[in-house]
């Protein structure tokens, strides 16, 4: 299968143009692995830790179960994880672009609380 070769709209870089095409095309916009936005957003201790919470099915991506840590989330995705003080369900707000302080990471997601 060829695909047509990406040419840019004037004005914009080609990566710009690439990435509009990506996104007219899919319509989803920029995604995150879940483990880097786990670890991203301070959820899970540690990278390698999220993989393997991920790898061993231990998530649910919009009520889905994962069992690939390079799963993409996105701004608006629901993940459901298990937590020493029980199940967590987040709602993704905003993908980070690092792992930042503690105030930072917690802006990237709203919190959800079970039955209520």
């Amino acid at each position: 299968l060829l695909l047509p070769p990406i040419t840019p709209s004037p004005g914009l870089p080609i990566c710009s143009a690439a990435m509009a095409e990506t996104a007219a095309a899919g319509g989803h916009g920029p995604s995150l692995r879940i483990d880097k936005f786990l670890w991203f957003a301070r959820l899970a201790k540690s990278r390698s830790v999220a993989q393997k919470m991920a790898e061993d099915g231990h998530i649910r991506l919009n009520g889905r179960r994962i069992e690939r840590a390079h799963s993409p989330v996105r701004a608006g995705d629901l993940i459901t994880f298990p937590h020493p003080n029980g199940v967590r369900v987040v709602r993704i707000v905003q993908l980070p672009g690092r792992r930042g302080p503690a105030p930072e990471a917690q802006s990237c997601y709203e919190e959800l609380k079970l039955g209520h």
